[in-house]
């Protein structure tokens, strides 16, 4: 059943068809052919009860809380700033890229938001100085993969929601790793550019007074970012609440740079529309596809099965890394998410890992499938910013940052620590 439930899948997206209409009718088609009752009759409770939670409210307010900042130049200072302190480094700019993302993904909390901010504020500066469009374009699509690991974290909020794990402690967990790897992306940055200077673009040096005058770009996104996760691990507030809070924050902000107008309003409120609507009608819609698997017995199925394989603890894991590494390639990030984690988590979990560094580690393997062809959303984000060349030379470009990708999962493998040990302190 489980072969033939990833086959339909396949087809379906295949064809074109919207995810949330892929997953309704695969679920029908599994309750038509495979289980012994009518499961398509609390299709009505099982969508309500998917959707009303307080918890899911904090997706639309981080995502408005991004596209306030996107709209009111925030990324353009924030860009300029990090310019002036890391682009001495071989490689230049595209430091400054990946700077630019991790301080972003800090308030958006949306990988696709940050690849297309950051891609629209430092693309000129590409074509300007003669870059390697290649890695730089690739620069700008990993370091937008790091919106869905650093808190405040769309994906993480959805992994929570999914396991019914504490989201405050996968917030915590999430940011050490997060700018490890941002940190890793630098590095591997800085020694193939240094191993191939033509690779990077030439290095700036700025006087201290411009570096330490362009931190007061930085003060609104790390004040911003202090208040709405430092709330949440204090325990002041609730996701939801300390969303509320940051959008709040992201008008004040707005204000204070003379840029809330009307307009800035009307569009971020636009965008968070369609954007939620999307997301909000793939998670109903996969509860549902969920209750159907889990009556007609597939999450039995696919437990006894890793049983009868007998590959142990580890074994089992890595089958799972390996199957996320491939469904990568093939299905949209959020839809991979919400299709596998209620099958895939509770095997893990049985297994005896911890529910919160597994959410970590599925979302470092997630964050793989936003640059892997063919359906690399932050590859198509950033060949639209550039509108020049192939998509081919992004996806050339994005190939040593899933590497750095790949070794980063293998270090939260080895050492479970670096995602656990902020959650045991603040909690």
């Amino acid at each position: 059943m489980i072969g033939v439930a990833l086959l339909v899948l396949l087809v379906l997206l295949a064809l074109s068809i919207p995810v949330a209409a892929a997953l309704i009718a695969l679920a029908l088609f599994l309750d038509e052919f495979y289980s012994r009752f009518p499961l398509h009759r609390a299709l009505g409770d099982v969508l309500w009860s998917a959707s009303d939670s307080f918890l899911l409210i904090a997706i639309p307010l981080f995502i408005l809380l991004g596209e306030i900042l996107m709209r009111t130049g925030v990324a353009r200072r924030t860009y300029e700033a990090l310019e002036a302190w890391l682009s001495w480094l071989p490689g230049g700019l595209l430091h400054a890229n990946i700077g630019t993302a991790t301080l972003f993904s800090a308030t958006s909390g949306s990988s696709v938001a940050t690849a297309a901010t950051v891609g629209t504020v430092a693309m000129p500066q590409a074509r300007t100085l003669g870059y390697d469009d290649r890695l730089f374009a690739g620069s700008i699509a990993a370091g937008g993969t790091l919106g869905i690991m650093i808190p405040p974290s769309i994906n993480l909020i959805v992994y929570g929601f999914l396991t019914e794990t504490s989201i405050p402690r996968l917030f915590a967990a999430g940011l050490v790793p997060g700018l490890l790897l941002a940190l890793l992306f630098i590095v591997g940055t800085a020694l193939l550019c240094w191993g191939f200077p033509a690779l990077g673009g030439p290095s700036r040096h700025h006087g201290w007074q411009r570096r330490i005058s362009g931190l007061t770009s930085l003060i609104p996104v790390l004040a911003l970012f202090v208040v709405v996760v430092g709330s949440i691990y204090a325990g002041l507030a609730t996701p939801t609440e300390a969303a509320s809070v940051g959008v709040l924050g992201a008008l004040l902000i707005a204000a204070g740079l003379r840029q809330l107008t009307l307009r800035v309003v009307i569009d971020a409120i636009d965008g968070t529309m369609r954007t939620t609507g999307m997301i909000m009608l793939i998670i109903t819609a996969s509860y549902f596809l969920n209750f159907v698997l889990a009556s007609a017995g597939v999450t039995r199925e696919l437990s006894a099965f890793l049983d009868a394989a007998g590959l142990g603890a580890y074994g089992t894991l890595f089958l799972v890394i390996a199957l996320y590494l491939v469904l990568g390639f093939f299905v949209e990030t959020l839809s991979l998410m919400v299709i596998t984690i209620p099958i895939v988590a509770p095997v893990i979990i049985g297994l005896g890992f911890d529910p919160v560094w597994f959410g970590v580690l599925l979302i470092l393997l997630v964050e793989m499938a936003l640059i892997t062809p063919p359906v690399g959303l932050n590859l198509y984000v950033v060949q639209g910013v550039r509108g020049r060349g192939s998509l081919n030379e992004v996806m050339a470009g994005a190939v040593p940052y899933v590497l750095i990708m790949l070794l980063m999962a293998m270090i939260l493998v080895a050492l479970p620590e670096l995602a656990l040990f902020l959650p045991s302190v603040l909690h």
